[in-house]
Order: C-alpha cells, then structure tokens, then sequence
C-alpha cells in the first residue's frame, strides 16, 4: 500500500507538474501571440515565477512583467499599472518587428531591382552618376529614359578648361597682372578691376553675382597677387551649381538646375578646342561651335546690341584698323566643343533664354580670344532648363554643298521665331 501511496502520489505530482507546464506553454503562447515571438526570461524569486517579455512600441520596448499565480483581477490592475508606467528602452523600430522585416526585404528587392535597372542603363549608355568623370567638383548625372541614343558620341572628352588646337598661338600674359593681396581687390587701385571702370561683381550671402552684362569683364588673372577667394575671379572658380543632363523627346539632350540659380550667377564656361574660324571649312560636324565674335559685340554687330551699356574701353584691347575690318566679317577664332567640351554642350537654344553670354578676360587684352561664360539672366527655379539664345540669323547655315540649311526650333516660348536657323 505504502509503494501504492507513494505511487499515487508520485503520479498526482506529475499530473500537477503536467498542470503547471501546460498552464505555462498556455501563458507562453498568449503572450507569443501579443507580443510577435518577442524573446522572454523567466525566473523564480522564490515566491512566484515571472514573466518578463518586450513589447514593440515602434521606437523602444515596453518591459512587461506577469506573475503566474494571481487573479485574473489582480493580473487586469497589474497590466494597467504596466501601461500607464513602463520601462522605455530606446531601440531601431525594425528590430524585432515581422512586419517591418517584411517591408525592409520588399524594400530591398525594389531597391536591387533599381540598382540593377541602373546598371543595365549604364551598360547601355542610357544612365551616367557623372558627366565629368569626377573632373567637376559637382557630380553631373545624365539620364535618358526616352531612346537608346548613347550620352556621348565616340570620341567625345570631356575637359574643365580650353584646349588649343596646335595652330593656334595663345597672347602671353605681358602686363596683366595686379600686385593686390588677399580679398582687397574691390578697393584696390591697381588691380585689373579698375579696367571695367567700375567693379563688376557683388557678393551677397556667399554667392557672387555680375552686377550687369558689360561689353568685357575684366578679371584678375593666374599671374595677379589675390588669392583664389578674389571676388574678381568669379569665372574660374569652377561649377558651382548641381546641373543634369537628361533626354527629351523632341529636344534631344537638355541641362536642367537642382538648385536655386539666383540672377548674375555664373552658371558655367564654355569649354572646348580654341580653333581657327577657317579650319572648319574641312569639318562636316559643325553643330557645337561657339564663335568668339567679341569685337562684333564691341561694334554693335549682332543680337547683343539693345541690352549693353554705352561705356568707354581700355585703350589697351583695341587693334589696329585693319584687324577692325577683318574681323567685321567673320570671328578669327571660335571654340569648337564637338570632341572636347563641357556640360555647356547640352544646353539648348531658347528665344527667352534664362542665360546670357559674357565675354571675360584674365590672363590678355586679346578680344578675338576671349574667354565665353553663361550667367543667369533671372532667378532660375530648381528642375528648370537651362537655355541661352543661340544667336543664329536666319538663313545663315549652309551644307557642304552651299545650299541653306534650316532648323526648327522647339523652346515653346511665346515669342518663338519657330526656326533655330
């Protein structure tokens, strides 16, 4: 009987130890289903077993503590307490939250797509992180979403500064110089400054601007005492504006602003291969040629005339009369950016432009080889194109075979002119 008893006694013990198991596996899948499998920790204080488990409230866990032989009343009050004063611990929303796991790896698949979208683009010349090969201080990124047409035509690279065509002689530097020191320039009386008969630029809030459009801006050059910071060199510093290039249906390829450009800001400088206006007689490609027809703007001839103001020159840059008379007809020198060039490429004609052209010396008095810079002629708003007038008369391009050729133009101004040339 005594082996019975204790037979007994030892099956109700398990049958308890059955009893509390299954009320704690009971305890452990109500609180799995609240709290999403959150880990828990359980230990015995000697009086009652705990429950400590974490509660995900988006930023931090909620510590919660039961205990696993109260009321159910006294369990009610407990939870209240625990809501109304709990134990904050700041954590990352996405740690142990299923669903947020879910939304990362949905997340992370569309982002392999797109990475993989871009890789596919850039193999197939339809998408560039940068233009320029890491050459700007700002990354230029291109993207073509319309054709399969390449960003750049072979043999195209891309340069920060004038190349010379062999043939070409560049002005030595003579005297233009200034011997001004740090940042001084605007008071300065010897600097080259004082050949634009007033300064030229201002600089409100960190961003130099050209006051107004001036037949030539005269700026200090390598060879002067300022610094790089010298408010009179505005055109060399570099871009200083994040520009794209991207492909339109009817336009071909554009330059658009991500920034605020604000008015008489540099933009950009036309950057090429400095070429002999009568070598591109032999050149079939003649669509990205900039003539240098500073004297022509000088004498009034061309499409600058009604905007620049009547003020007196040095008598430093003038020529000869015989130079005037030749260069009345065609510009001797022009840059030509069919195979080296800069973002200023891309940008496209407008009959209302938002850029207008400067002409800008630094380092001679040379005119015919003046350096070409596009201010902002208006504030111009983020993701608004880029566009400077082309200054094409009408039926003045020809072909190789001397018949005239014509081109529509597509800026959808009011007052188009409806042809390019």
């Amino acid at each position: 009987m005594k082996n019975c008893e204790d037979n007994g006694t030892t099956s109700k013990g398990v049958e308890n130890n059955n009893k509390i198991a299954i009320e704690e596996s009971m305890v452990d899948r109500r609180f799995s289903s609240h709290l999403h499998n959150k880990p828990r920790k359980y230990w015995n204080d000697g009086k009652n077993k705990k429950i400590i488990s974490g509660i995900d409230r988006n930023y931090y866990i909620q510590k919660r503590t039961k205990l696993t032989n109260i009321s159910p009343r006294q369990q009610q009050v407990n939870d209240e307490a625990i809501e109304k004063v709990n134990d904050k611990k700041e954590m990352l929303k996405f740690k142990g939250s299923r669903n947020l796991i879910r939304q990362l790896r949905r997340v992370a698949r569309n982002v392999n797509k797109v990475v993989m979208f871009i890789l596919i683009c850039s193999f197939l010349f339809y998408f560039s992180k940068d233009l320029s090969n890491g050459l700007e201080a700002i990354p230029i990124p291109v993207t073509n979403e319309f054709d399969n047409s390449p960003i750049t035509p072979n043999r195209f690279t891309y340069i920060t500064s004038i190349q010379v065509a062999k043939n070409v002689t560049v002005p030595s530097f003579g005297d233009y110089e200034c011997e001004c020191k740090g940042k001084s320039c605007r008071t300065s009386k010897t600097c080259c400054a004082r050949l634009n008969n007033e300064f030229p630029y201002v600089r409100p809030k960190n961003c130099s601007r050209l006051i107004k459009a001036k037949d030539i801006v005269f700026e200090c050059g390598p060879r002067c005492g300022c610094g790089p910071d010298c408010l009179n060199k505005v055109s060399q510093k570099g871009l200083q504006y994040q520009l794209e290039v991207y492909r339109t249906p009817n336009k071909g390829w554009v330059v658009r602003t991500h920034d605020f450009i604000p008015f008489g800001a540099l933009v950009c400088e036309v950057v090429g291969e400095l070429k002999k206006s009568e070598d591109l007689d032999n050149t079939l490609h003649n669509d990205y040629i900039f003539e240098i027809d500073s004297w022509e703007t000088l004498k009034e001839i061309g499409g600058r005339e009604k905007r620049l103001p009547d003020e007196p020159l040095p008598a430093k840059i003038f020529l000869g009369k015989e130079d005037d008379e030749t260069t009345k007809n065609d510009p001797e020198f022009c840059i030509d950016c069919n195979s080296f060039g800069n973002v200023t490429r891309f940008i496209n004609h407008s009959c209302e432009p938002n850029l207008f052209v400067q002409c800008i010396l630094n380092s001679h008095y040379d005119v015919k080889q003046a350096r070409i810079a596009l201010f902002a002629g208006r504030y111009i708003r983020p993701y608004q194109e880029l566009t400077y007038d082309y200054g094409y008369q009408l039926d003045s391009v020809v072909d190789v075979n001397g018949s005239i050729k014509q081109s529509p133009c597509y800026c959808g101004e009011v007052t188009c002119r409806k042809r390019l040339y």
